[in-house]
């Protein structure tokens, strides 16, 4: 995706480092809206066609505040699961990337939202939900060995909730156009939080596309042994490279160490001649030769 590199390069000074810290800082005042007047957020919050178009454009930013649960028991849990998962894969794409990924998904949702209201008239509510499951379903393809204790007991990898998440996925977008509304089938996917509406389709199927242009786009192979004996390389050279100067530089952003004390910088092995690249453009850039 060279497109990205390049606006990378010339708008990579603006992403916002650590973007899921401050998310969950939004998730956490929204779980407390939801506690002290739970109906405030569908009445005046949620992302609703209808009322942006009578005026109400803040709720194009506020319905970001929709906590991925209401319980008090799996508050602390999901909200540190999704601080785990943004902060994972900020560390893989890098933050610029991670920021497009993240705000791309929320364009999408407002511009599908409108868009349904629009050409069918039908209005609806959205919230964080599908645009979370995107983000642990990238979090799943990218590191499908991670290991999550089900029911707090059971360990399960990664990858295993992925295939369920991306079932969900599947029956959610098809069953919207296919299953009637008040059928029997409609009510029992209910029992399994479907509701089997187009809007709600639509809205699974852009967080679902979202996640598939990133993934072809950002995914990287698997270290193989010649690839390791590579980055022991580099991490030797960077060794020497400490001991010879005291400030680093990044080939591509021209940050240093100044910049920001939580900055770390590594020589790239498969680059011909000593280049230095910081954690966000180290496995994200063209090698010289």
């Amino acid at each position: 995706m060279r497109w990205l590199d390049k606006m990378e390069r010339k708008f990579g000074k603006y992403a916002i480092p650590n973007l899921m810290y401050y998310i969950i800082i939004l998730y956490a005042l929204g779980f407390v809206v939801r506690v002290v007047s739970p109906e405030l957020y569908a009445r005046s919050l949620a992302l609703d066609a209808a009322a942006i178009l009578r005026g109400e454009v803040w709720r194009i930013f506020t319905f970001i505040i929709q906590p991925p649960t209401g319980s008090f028991i799996f508050i602390f849990f999901s909200l540190y699961l999704y601080y785990m998962i943004g902060r994972m894969l900020e560390y893989q794409w890098g933050a610029f990337k991670f920021n497009v990924y993240f705000f791309s998904g929320l364009i999408l949702h407002v511009v599908a939202c409108l868009a349904i209201y629009l050409v069918t008239g039908y209005n609806m509510s959205y919230g964080t939900m599908y645009l979370n499951m995107s983000l642990f379903f990238a979090f799943a393809a990218l590191f499908p060995d991670v290991q999550f204790l089900l029911f707090f007991i059971i360990p399960i990898k990664c990858k295993y909730l992925g295939y369920a998440n991306g079932l969900y996925f599947i029956i959610t977008i098809i069953a919207g156009f296919v299953v009637p509304q008040g059928s029997p089938t409609w009510f029992s996917l209910i029992q399994f939080g479907i509701i089997a509406m187009p809007a709600n389709s639509v809205a699974a199927l852009v967080s679902f596309l979202n996640f598939i242009i990133f993934f072809l786009a950002m995914r990287r192979n698997k270290f193989s042994p010649k690839e390791i004996r590579r980055r022991r390389t580099y991490e030797k050279k960077v060794r020497v490279a400490a001991a010879k100067s005291g400030q680093h530089r990044c080939a591509i952003c021209g940050r240093t160490e100044k910049d920001g004390e939580d900055l770390e910088f590594r020589f790239c092995s498969r680059c011909v001649g000593n280049y230095e690249y910081c954690q966000d453009h180290l496995y994200m850039h063209e090698h010289r030769k």
